[in-house]
């Protein structure tokens, strides 16, 4: 594959303050794009968001803005980082507002379109593959298992067809298990810490599960690299190295000298939990 030639970019990035999106917004800066960003309004605050982007678009939800709203806010935009979907914790798996984010992302795509935009970046997930598997390539068999995956996939295939059809050059980056900055307090990662921290035993699953792990610092530079680049296609967001939970936990322990607070087997593994997800990483390092 030929590389384009490495130009500064005017993009526009939705979900800009999230747990994922604030890491792309950053590494985009860091890599001399010029940022807009577009964020619900009572979630806009400049202390949450990158001091380099250059200008903020407020909405009370992106989901729900029509065709022509975008069209008018994407002028002058040369690359869509689109980051932002309902994933509210423990919620988000089964909940119908993926629905309104699918049609949400459509009008978008449409008004991109339209506008003349050269580059869409949407952001999937690795739930649209059927799992389990130890090695999951962009080839592997898609088999989604909830509505937020299910809803993720369609919105993938989509746009596939419709930008190619458009001349419009379509990128989708499959997002692994990621933790870190900002990370959700109920979290895998956060919850461990906290439990040490403050003494307390960390009640775990037997922790047998393979994960691929990876930073939300590190992931939101990938991501960003995919506008540096120009890549296309179905892109792995993934570290590539299996860990089981157990050693996860124990890694983390360790940091503090406090394996004694890890109790693992308290937790039930859900039904639905799948036992290994390792992916294999394909983006192209400019």
């Amino acid at each position: 594959m030929t590389l384009p030639e490495r130009v500064a970019k005017t993009v526009l990035l939705t979900g800009a303050s999230g747990f994922v999106g604030r890491q792309i917004c950053r590494s985009l800066v860091e890599q001399g794009h010029e940022v807009v960003a577009t964020v619900r309004s009572q979630s806009a605050r400049r202390s949450d968001l990158d001091p380099g982007i250059s200008r903020i678009i407020e909405t009370d939800d992106l989901f729900q803005e029509t065709e022509q709203w975008w069209a008018d806010k994407l002028r002058g935009i040369d690359v869509v980082v689109h980051a932002a979907w309902y994933v509210e914790w423990r919620k988000y798996v089964d909940s119908e507002a993926n629905l309104d984010c699918l049609t949400g992302t459509l009008a978008l795509i449409r008004a991109a379109s339209r506008s003349g935009i050269g580059h869409f970046i949407g952001l999937g997930t690795c739930m649209e593959y059927q799992l389990p598997s130890s090695r999951l390539t962009i080839e592997s068999p898609l088999q989604p298992q909830n509505l937020y995956s299910a809803c993720k996939l369609s919105v993938y295939h989509i746009l596939l067809e419709y930008c190619k059809h458009q001349g419009l050059a379509f990128s989708w980056c499959r997002i692994f298990y990621l933790f870190g900055e900002a990370e959700n307090s109920s979290r895998l990662v956060p919850y461990i810490r906290r439990q040490i921290e403050n003494g307390e035993i960390a009640k775990l699953s037997a922790g047998t599960q393979i994960r691929d792990f990876l930073d939300v610092k590190r992931a939101g530079e990938m991501i960003a690299k995919v506008v540096t680049t120009g890549q296309r296609g179905a892109i792995n967001i993934c570290s590539g190295t299996p860990i089981t939970i157990r050693k996860l936990a124990e890694t983390i322990a360790d940091e503090y000298g406090r394996r004694d607070l890890l109790e693992f087997g308290t937790a039930p593994i859900h039904p639905s939990d799948p036992s290994v997800v390792v992916g294999v990483c394909n983006v192209i390092e400019p």
